[in-house]
């Protein structure tokens, strides 16, 4: 089934709501785990969090991308300027890799029965173009590499997804890889 991949924005606000679900996506997240210094996301509570993201989404940001089919959201992908993670700016491992120019793709959510169906591959080729038209100069992400998952292990994406997309591992945060792609700004 073919998707339509779009940008969040303010007006898919009950979209997005709806797909992530009384449980905000994983673990009540709302998307907000990279978003924070990991001390300010422990002392949000769930609802805090959702507020704060959805305020984020009401100031006119876009961030991340949401997929439809038949006209129902099924998944979401996290993609925004590096610079708007805090997780990633207080992150020693993250903060000594080059920042210029930048996009960070930092989660994916996929509706249960749209899992394994290609959804994961086609958020990350959108989220490249959203980036690169934007101004992007390099695409980074922090997928897993595992032979199972269990959970929301592969919220932050899976490696071969990565490889296969053009992406080379830059460095390592225990099972997590920094896979990067340089893009050229502005194209298509």
């Amino acid at each position: 089934m073919r998707e339509e991949i779009v940008p969040v924005t303010a007006a898919r606000w009950r979209d997005l709501e709806r797909l992530f679900g009384p449980r905000g996506a994983y673990s009540n997240c709302w998307c907000m785990y990279w978003r924070l210094r990991r001390k300010d996301f422990s002392s949000l509570t769930p609802q805090d969090r959702k507020q704060a993201f959805r305020g984020w989404i009401r100031s006119g940001a876009e961030p991340g991308l949401i997929a439809y089919r038949g006209g129902k959201p099924v998944a979401w992908c996290a993609v925004a300027p590096r610079e708007e993670y805090a997780a990633i700016s207080a992150s020693p491992a993250l903060k000594r890799l080059e920042n210029n120019g930048t996009w960070s793709i930092t989660c994916y959510f996929v509706a249960k029965d749209h899992r394994r169906t290609g959804l994961m591959s086609a958020l990350l080729d959108a989220a490249v173009r959203h980036a690169r038209k934007r101004g992007a100069r390099m695409v980074e992400g922090f997928p897993v590499e595992a032979d199972a998952l269990r959970g929301c292990d592969g919220y932050s994406g899976l490696v071969p997804v990565y490889r296969k997309a053009g992406f080379r591992r830059v460095a390592s945060m225990g099972s997590k890889r920094v896979m990067r792609r340089a893009v050229s700004p502005g194209t298509g």
